[in-house]
């Protein structure tokens, strides 16, 4: 017998076959997961706010619905009213009908794209028509940052470094409290150091200092939680299933460059389950509406680091049972003496 042969492992054509099949399919799985939303980016339900007195506002009313399926209407009685729905993030924008003419009310702080999309299904159509629409960015995005790029940029830094922390705190062998309490330093002090770079340095977040620090450090904490605590439960594979959920599914589902009513059905909603959309979202409110609807991404988010840590603690728990059971079994079966 060679010695060749001797040497080659006898899986090495299922190996092969695995790797030749594997990825292929993590490729048109990537692909999926990104080109698909991004190509069939459109307004589905997009909360928009129509405000005068309904038979001033009927023809806008009109005018929206032939847009099937596009546009969530909500019914204001002035501007005053509209304006406050947009800061509480309500709807993304408002056309009011005055005296004066139509006036199209737009925050692109909450999205650049809806309010150009805006734009171009209200004002352009009516000035097609002899209309002048005007138009008024009530929140308006920060001069440093006014297409959104830097905050959609952020999305992606902060779930590698919440990966990253879950994964080295498994690989040095943290368990249990000094686990939990490695996640959570480790989540606030980068917290802080994305928030000295975003506002402080940059100057394209604009809320308070403390609020985005703790956004970043809450979305990283439960980005690190998940990957620990499926790591702490499942062994090495758990960093691999969390990983892959968050890069293939969280990111390009997040609607951070757009809105989640952008994206297709289910889509953009599991989108704002996973945390990259919620901590979209949250930044959002908390950098630009003074916290406004804030408290529905912040809860996902606390979620997602409760149940993170608590199977950290949980698969702590386990082993060391485990291992006590391990121990006491080998005592009984020792001979006396």
């Amino acid at each position: 017998m060679s010695t060749a042969s001797a040497t080659t492992p006898t899986g090495t054509p299922r190996r092969l076959l695995a790797v030749a099949v594997l990825v292929p399919l993590l490729a048109a799985l990537a692909l999926w997961a990104f080109a698909w939303p991004a190509a069939r980016t459109a307004p589905r339900d997009l909360p928009l706010g129509v405000a005068g007195p309904s038979a001033a506002t009927a023809q806008v009313e009109q005018q929206l619905a032939g847009h099937k399926g596009a546009f969530e209407i909500h019914h204001y009685a002035d501007e005053a009213a509209a304006r406050d729905a947009i800061e509480d993030r309500t709807v993304y924008g408002a056309v009011v009908v005055t005296a004066q003419g139509p006036e199209l009310l737009t925050a692109s702080a909450a999205s650049p794209v809806v309010a150009q999309l805006l734009q171009q299904a209200v004002a352009e159509p009516a000035t097609a028509q002899g209309t002048q629409v005007r138009t008024v960015d009530v929140v308006a995005a920060p001069a440093k940052d006014p297409r959104g790029a830097a905050l959609n940029a952020s999305v992606l830094p902060l779930a590698l470094a919440g990966i990253a922390a879950g994964a080295v705190v498994t690989s040095v062998g943290l368990r249990g409290t000094r686990a939990v309490v490695a996640l959570v330093g480790a989540s606030a002090l980068a917290g802080m150091a994305v928030a000295g770079i975003t506002d402080s340095w940059l100057g394209v977040l604009t809320g308070n200092w403390w609020a985005e620090a703790g956004v970043f450090g809450l979305a990283t904490l439960a980005v690190s939680s998940a990957v620990a605590g499926l790591a702490a439960l499942l062994g090495t594979a758990g960093i691999g299933i969390a990983a892959g959920v968050i890069m293939l599914l969280g990111n390009p589902f997040s609607g951070a460059a757009s809105a989640p009513q952008l994206l297709p059905e289910p889509v953009g909603t599991i989108g704002q389950w996973l945390p990259p959309g919620a901590s979209a979202t949250l930044l959002r409110s908390a950098a630009y509406f003074d916290g406004a609807a804030a408290s529905g991404p912040a809860l996902t988010l606390t979620w997602w680091a409760a149940l993170g840590l608590g199977a950290v603690l949980l698969g702590n728990a386990l082993k060391a049972r485990k291992k006590s059971a391990a121990l006491a079994a080998e005592r009984e079966l020792v001979p006396a003496g």
